[in-house]
């Protein structure tokens, strides 16, 4: 049974441990992931191409080994069809007659493989390159044999640079020696090896083209095969003793005078022997001797008769004594591995972490889930465009105001003109006349953009008379979202220029959305929350919802045990009451603290690198870690948390907004008007995203966007996106309450976790926890397990005994709480783990039996 509360748990580091577990390549393979049905998958293409391009090769290399083997016996009859006088490669398409009437003596061919194998057989055997032509058939397969089946026989490159070597070395070769015989092109050589021999012949004659040949060859030895040229050395008289000293010359050098020691061997000693110096003796052959331990280096040792002798001294002054010789063995370094190559060890024999192995069976939701509204083309014709050009052209005109150019970008409710002044023109001149211009077209909602960014334009934003509503499906089924590799993508919409605009919240990293009553702010809200459910799988994303107004996010409470968190022992995931807002807020600032202990002790600087170092397993104490989805916190109409909590939401607020980053929390933030008394200079500095819908005056659009622009959209969907230095307009993809219903019903019909991810615990002032009131009598059945488990580990915490006994989070938190009353570990201290109260086990099993005793009595 999975562990409640704490589904991503490292809890799959230690397999030995527990029963073995299907392999996560063998759960995704019983349950496929469903993949929208318009997406391609270009890799897949690629590797269908490289196969077909393997299997042509290997047909080529076998064509080419029959035609041309057919060759070699068919030749003859064949050359009168095959010849260049007789039309040669024209005549593949010729009739039986017409071959005939070009001298053709037999139309018929007997090639193996027919015209085309006759042709090409004399094109490349007789034409180029003789024999050697056979070669080809090793090119063609060995790059066939690697594209088909992934197995490189030979190296590529190697083949082809001595294949091509030998092609012409080979046709070369046996045109200098049929050149002694013939004096006529022959299959062997081919034309190529027969002309080539030639023209070498008659510029360094034959025995220079023999030494090319043989220089040729050379060179290709030396090349493959690193061929030494040495030349021996010469001895000027053979050594009359044998036996040499160790470290002297088998043979003199030419120019030294040699000197001979005739030496006797006695007791394994060489002695010199007093006489006659051209006496020699034979030494009689070395009995074996036994190895013995070496006391001091634990080696075995050879002991010689007179190794033992201790002090002794030479008998005579030349003598030589021979050491003792020491076999000493290879010695054997234990080199511990590190953790890379532990890591990598793990890997191999257990496979990546997979973190979705709990719902591997998760099935994304499908588009048809959604509706397509719209048309999803332009509805603005030719006349309505030619007739807000003259307007404008003829207002401008009116304050004479010159303009060069005028061109027209359609979107889906606005159209943007861009036009160009005459030199000399002042921008401000333009930008004064919006009103005016806003009069002649008479329309709402018309925008100057002085100058455009990155452009040598002015841009003047029109309303069109019949908008086209964009859809979600329309927006989500792009490949531009389906292919995106963004971390948190959300699709927000079109731009003016009809392109589907999609941006991710992790590097946003928090997003502020602000707009009048009705004008789309709940649909954007939707809309960021359906992009993530279609992208995310549960297991990397969770979602804490907080709605005071107690009807806009209800939707989702269906996926609780798949994408939602909450605070343990809370019955609703779905956040309504101001003060649960606040304990919320303050546990997310536990979990962040948390989340930076975890990334510190595996030295990552953020999430992402985090989790890929946890799923590659190079995490040293893994049992201590555990996986990290992304935690998005969405409030709607912040302003009444604001009005009724105050001081107790901004703390934790701006806590979060200025650190969560890091560690994968991010903020969504939805109200009506971001007031300085509502977003307060701390925290809106946080918050450079900023989404605005139509405000109603200047002053509001200002402290959303610090510029004017929102109180001049209109409506319905219509939203500037501000991201710290662009303004960009934009159409908010629509999304309907029955759709959002379906995403909910369908995800909240499979199999989910136990429960919602449970956040850390907080206590908030003025509580206390209930520890104290539990009844030693009434203490759980693995109360005295845990207190062993804490005192062993040294560490009060809920996670630990939840991992280690296999419990769920509400039952180790009574654990917890019976053990503080018990006395074993101290108070709550936060984000910290308890103190233990209790050093070793010692002392814990007599405050137990003292318990028991008290128990008892």
């Amino acid at each position: 049974m999975p562990v409640k509360g704490n589904q991503f748990k490292a809890n799959n580091f230690k397999p030995e441990n527990q029963p073995r577990q299907p392999s996560p390549k063998a759960e995704r393979e019983k349950q496929p992931r469903q993949k929208p049905e318009t997406r391609r998958d270009y890799r897949l293409m690629n590797s269908q191409m490289i196969k077909i391009a393997g299997l042509f090769s290997l047909l080529v290399s076998v064509y080419f080994l029959v035609a041309f083997t057919s060759y070699l016996f068919t030749w003859k009859d064949d050359q009168s069809y095959v010849s260049r006088t007789n039309g040669g490669w024209s005549n593949l398409f010729k009739t039986t007659q017409e071959l005939m009437e070009n001298g053709v003596k037999n139309p018929v061919v007997e090639n193996w493989l027919g015209k085309l194998g006759a042709l090409l057989s004399n094109q490349f055997i007789y034409e180029w390159f003789g024999v050697a032509s056979f070669l080809f058939v090793l090119i063609f397969f060995v790059i066939g044999y690697r594209l088909l089946f992934k197995v490189s026989l030979l190296a590529i490159g190697k083949t082809l640079a001595y294949s091509l070597f030998f092609i012409v070395f080979i046709s070369v070769s046996l045109g200098f020696l049929h050149a002694f015989v013939a004096d006529t092109p022959n299959y062997l050589e081919g034309n190529f090896g027969f002309w080539s021999n030639r023209l070498l012949t008659a510029q360094v004659g034959q025995t220079g083209v023999a030494g090319i040949l043989v220089f040729a060859a050379l060179t290709i030895l030396v090349i493959a095969y690193n061929i030494d040229f040495k030349l021996p050395k010469l001895k000027e008289k053979e050594l009359e003793t044998e036996p040499a000293i160790a470290g002297g010359d088998d043979i003199a050098e030419e120019g030294e005078e040699e000197i001979q020691v005739p030496l006797e061997w006695s007791g394994g000693r060489a002695n010199k022997i007093k006489g006659n110096p051209d006496d020699t003796v034979k030494p009689e052959p070395a009995k074996q001797q036994p190895l013995v331990q070496n006391p001091i280096f634990h080696e075995p040792v050879v002991l010689t008769p007179d190794a033992g002798n201790e002090g002794h001294e030479p008998e005579f002054e030349d003598e030589i004594p021979l050491t003792m010789g020491v076999t000493r063995p290879t010695p054997v370094l234990n080199i511990e591995k590190s953790d890379g190559e532990k890591a990598q060890s793990l890997v191999d024999q257990f496979g990546k972490y997979d973190h979705t192995l709990e719902l591997s069976s998760y099935k994304f939701p499908p588009l048809d889930l959604l509706e397509n509204y719209g048309s999803n083309k332009i509805n603005v014709n030719s006349d309505e465009l030619a007739a807000n050009k003259n307007k404008i052209v003829e207002t401008l005109n009116h304050y004479n105001i010159e303009i060069d150019k005028i061109k027209a970008t359609i979107g889906p409710t606005v159209t943007l003109y861009e036009i160009i002044p005459a030199p000399g023109v002042r921008i401000s001149k333009i930008k004064n006349l919006e009103d005016d211009i806003a009069l002649s077209l008479a329309a709402l909602g018309i925008r100057i953009i002085a100058p455009m960014p990155g452009k040598g334009t002015i841009g003047i934003e029109v309303p069109n008379q019949s908008p086209d509503m964009v859809s979600m499906r329309s927006v989500l089924s792009t490949e531009k979202f389906q292919n995106t590799t963004m971390d948190l993508p959300i699709a927000l919409g079109k731009t003016i220029s009809n392109e589907v605009f999609i941006a991710d919240l992790a590097k946003m990293p928090h997003l502020l959305v602000a707009g009048a009553t009705g004008q789309g702010k709940s649909v954007g809200i939707n809309a960021i929350l359906v992009s993530l459910l279609y992208k995310k799988h549960p297991a990397e994303l969770k979602f804490v919802l907080v709605d005071p107004k107690k009807v806009e996010l209800t939707l989702f409470r269906k996926i609780e045990r798949h994408f939602l968190a909450k605070l343990p022992d809370e019955a609703d995931a779905i956040i309504t009451d101001t003060k649960k807002v606040v304990n919320t807020l303050n546990s997310l600032c536990i979990e962040m603290d948390q989340r930076y202990d975890l990334l510190k002790d595996a030295q990552v600087r953020n999430l992402k690198e985090y989790n890929e170092k946890f799923v590659h397993r190079k995490i040293s104490n893994p049992e201590k870690h555990r996986y990290l989805p992304f935690i998005v916190l969405v409030i709607d109409e912040f302003a009444d948390l604001m009005m009724t909590a105050g001081k107790e939401v901004e703390m934790p607020i701006a806590r979060i907004a200025q650190l969560a980053r890091a560690v994968g929390i991010h903020l969504v933030i939805a109200t009506q008007r971001p007031s300085v008394n509502i977003i307060t200079g701390t925290i809106k500095a946080n918050f450079p995203s900023r989404l605005a819908f139509r405000v109603l005056s200047k002053i509001d659009s200002r402290t959303i966007l610090d510029t004017g622009g929102a109180d001049q959209l209109i409506g319905r969907g219509d939203m500037l996106l501000s991201t710290g230095s662009d303004l960009i307009r934009l159409q908010c993809a629509f999304v309907d309450t029955h759709e959002v219903e379906r995403i909910s019903d369908f995800i909240g019909n499979q199999r989910g976790y136990p429960s919602a991810m449970l956040l850390p615990e907080y206590v908030g002032d003025g509580e206390t926890s209930s520890a104290k009131d539990f009844d030693p009598d009434d203490r759980d059945p693995m109360f005295e397990e845990a207190a062993r488990l804490i005192v062993m580990h040294q560490q009060g915490s809920t996670s630990l005994i939840q991992r280690k006994l296999k419990l769920g989070y509400n039952r180790s938190g009574r654990i917890i709480d019976q053990l503080e009353a018990a006395g074993i570990v101290g108070p709550f201290e936060g984000s910290k783990a308890r103190e233990v109260l209790y050093a070793d086990e010692y002392s814990l099993e007599k405050h137990l039996e003292a318990l028991q005793k008290q128990s008892n009595s």
